[in-house]
Parts: C-alpha cells; structure tokens; sequence
C-alpha cells in the first residue's frame, strides 16, 4: 500500500489540476462570447456589401466583367492557406488542421500542381517549417476574437499574390465551426473569386447560450436584413470599377469570417478538452481518496493489533 502522505499530495495536485482546467474552460467560453458578439457587429456590413454586388451583379453579370479578381486562370501554381492556432490544449484542433493540409499539399503535388503555403497560427507554422514545405508568407500572433485589420493584412498580401502572377489559385484551410463539440477542416476558394449567390438564404451564425448550468451553443439562419438597392439607382462609377474596389471588402470579409470559425473552433475544442480534463481529475481525484481511506484504515488497523498484541503479551 502506498505511502499515506504520497496519497495525500497527489489528492492535492490533482485538485490543483482541476481548478486550473476549469479556469481554463471558463475562460475559453468567455472568448466564444466575445467571438460571437463580433460576428453579430459586423454583419451588417456583410449584409450591405452583399447587396451592393447583387446589384452590380443583375445588371452587367461578373461573367463579362474585366476584373482580375474574378479571372480564372489555368492553375499551374496553387496556394494554400491554413489556419491553425498558436497554443495547445484543444484537443485535435491544431492537428487536424495540419494533417488536412498535408493531404491537400500531397493531392495537388501529384497532379502535377505547383505550390506553396501561407500559414496562419503558430502551430502550423512551425510544423510544416521543420518538415521544409514552401512557406512563402506567415502570419503568428493574431487575436484569438479576430479583427477586420487582421483579415486585411491577410487580404493583402493574398491579393499582391494572386494579381501579381505569383499563384493561379488560392485556397483557404480552416476549421468550420457547427457546435462545442463537433467542429470539421473544410476547404475554400478564395481566388479567384466566384461571388454568385453571395446572399445564401441559409448563411448561419452562431449564439452561445446556458442552458442546465452548461454551456450549449445554437445555430440561427441569419437571412440579410439590408434592403435590396432600388433598380433605378444610378452609380457614378463603371461596374468594372466598382467592382475592382468591392471585391477586395468582399474577400477581406470572406477571410474575416473564417478567422472567426477557426477562433470559435479552437475555443471550442479548448472547452471540450479542459471540461474532459476536468472530469477526469474528479474522477482520479475520488478514486485517490478512497484508496486513502483505505490505506488509513489498514494502518489503523495494524497500530490497533500492535496495541492489543503487546497488552498481551504485558499479560
């Protein structure tokens, strides 16, 4: 039977390791909050920017439009984009995402592509740096509630990227976020832009809400509440160049609501695992006291029959 100090302190320091997993958890969900209320504050935009290209869009058609953005080019060069987190403890959020990218890295290299990559979060950068993959550009440090700057500098250097010649495609690497426990790597073409149907009808966000004393998150279809522009409004500027200065917004944004799938999906994943850890150390925490308990009974017991063994042997 194990020493009953030893039993003692490691009650202690699983208890410990409860209460810093359980901050974790909450802190995590506090940032889910927080990434949710920026969704709702900039959707109006989305919302008006969406409108604004459906006009466009029904009077001249983006098909006959004279905008790079909108070229689509044989692709001889493709870039990838993956985003990850820059900390652990979130379970596979991170991993998945890397293991995704090499699938997609190895599908595109046997088909004769060639290709590099854009990272975006800590771990991914460093993964595919120590395995020597083409890294052309990184971005580490970024907020965990993603901001419109962040997404714009991102836009950028995709945008010099992808107008200079530099690659033929662009597709984009993130987590898709669905609930606190159920998140999936997706792929994304960023560029060459194909904004048809840029309002979709069934375009979701995300609430995160309590409900039993836990944390559950729900999903509504957020229909655009912007009014149509009226037919007979008449823009100073030609379509192509209104276009040349909508459709970068439209990408930024495109990359800004991906940022925050992958922060919520990461968030997420961070609660589950620490609510995981939690519930284990409860568990180690309960099985350590009983064998405690034990052990303390037992040396009780024996201290007892040492005293009645020499009383009698005092008889």
């Amino acid at each position: 039977m194990a020493n009953l100090k030893d039993i003692r302190d490691r009650i202690s320091s699983v208890k410990n390791t409860r209460k810093i997993t359980e901050a974790m958890r909450l802190v995590a969900a506090a940032k889910v909050r927080r990434a949710q209320d920026q969704v709702l504050r900039t959707r109006p935009f989305a919302d008006r920017l969406a409108r604004v290209l459906e006009s466009l869009q029904a009077r001249m058609g983006f098909e006959v439009a004279d905008t790079p953005l909108l070229q689509t080019r044989e692709p001889r060069h493709i870039t990838l984009v993956a985003i990850t987190g820059d900390r652990g403890l979130c379970g596979g959020y991170n991993a998945n995402i890397i293991k995704r990218t090499e699938q997609r890295f190895a599908e595109l290299k046997a088909a004769g592509h060639e290709l590099s990559l854009i990272t975006i979060g800590r771990k991914v950068d460093v993964y595919f740096r120590n395995r020597k993959y083409p890294i052309v550009n990184s971005f580490i440090g970024l907020n965990q509630v993603p901001t419109a700057v962040e997404a714009g500098e991102i836009a950028q250097v995709l945008l010099a990227e992808f107008i200079g010649g530099g690659t033929d495609r662009v597709e984009l690497i993130f987590t898709k976020f669905i609930n606190l426990v159920n998140t999936t790597p997706v792929y994304q073409t960023l560029l060459p832009l194909d904004p048809q149907g840029i309002s979709k009808p069934d375009d979701e966000i995300f609430r995160l809400t309590s409900k039993a004393g836990g944390f559950a998150v729900e999903r509504d279809t957020s229909a655009n509440t912007q009014p149509k522009l009226q037919s007979d409004i008449i823009f100073e500027q030609s379509p192509s160049e209104l276009l040349d200065s909508l459709l970068p917004l439209y990408l930024q944004n495109q990359i800004l609501r991906s940022l925050q799938e992958a922060s919520a999906s990461e968030l997420a994943s961070r609660m589950t695992a620490m609510n995981n850890a939690s519930d284990n150390a409860k568990t180690l925490a309960k099985s350590l006291t009983l064998d405690y308990n034990k052990a303390r009974q037992a040396a009780i017991t024996q201290e007892i029959l040492e005293v009645v063994g020499g009383a009698s042997a005092m008889a």
